[in-house]
């Protein structure tokens, strides 16, 4: 059967030994050579695994001169899997904890709101309730307009665009006799240039 290539992290691993077997620092070129000889990892993935194991910390790498060099020491990747340790016990308390205080959360949320037949008398009080003050608001609505504020604010706006509209009358009557004044223009072909209503007059 066909042998089964090495997964990803089969890769970091296998490579981490290289480190950890001969505590020594190496180029990228060195590597190349030992990890498909001696761990079993294709040359063409080396580069990538390595740089992976640098992003995650496991690694160290430094540039001397033209050159960068790479090393990796056990009491690093010791301290480095404790501190991650460390850092997930403490989000596992915290999470915990959570779900401690969101338990009692619920069981309190429950108190008073048991399946009995007191409960869903009052439930069915309360959506009859509901229902009545949507049919009172439909009403209320309904008559609004002889609510005395509606048609005072009614008048109030009746007035405010009656004055507009007389105050536009005015401007088109005083315009029209400019031009007139000064063009000669006749009233009947103003009001056709400028599609003025003839029987345009101010609102009573």
């Amino acid at each position: 059967s066909k042998k089964k290539g090495l997964s990803f992290e089969e890769k970091r691993a296998r490579m981490m030994e290289i480190f950890f077997e001969t505590k020594d620092v190496f180029q990228l070129k060195d590597i190349e050579k030992i990890a498909p000889k001696e761990k079993g990892i294709t040359s063409m993935s080396v580069k990538e695994i390595l740089q992976s194991l640098v992003d995650d910390g496991m690694v160290d790498t430094d540039r001397i001169g033209t050159s960068n060099y790479f090393w990796a020491f056990p009491s690093k990747a010791l301290h480095a899997r404790k501190r991650k340790l460390e850092e997930l016990e403490s989000q596992f308390a915290e999470s915990s904890q959570k779900k401690e205080a969101l338990q009692k959360s619920i069981e309190k949320s429950k108190i008073g709101r048991e399946d009995t037949a007191e409960r869903a008398a009052l439930m069915e009080e309360l959506a009859a309730l509901r229902q009545k003050k949507e049919q009172l608001k439909a009403e209320i609505d309904k008559y609004r307009e002889c609510d005395p504020d509606v048609i005072e604010e009614i008048c109030q706006t009746n007035k405010v665009a009656k004055e507009a509209a007389n105050r536009w009358t005015d401007n088109i009557f005083s315009i029209k006799s400019w031009a007139k004044r000064k063009f000669g223009f006749e009233e009947s072909r103003i009001d056709k240039g400028f599609g003025i209503p003839e029987d345009l007059d101010y609102i009573d």
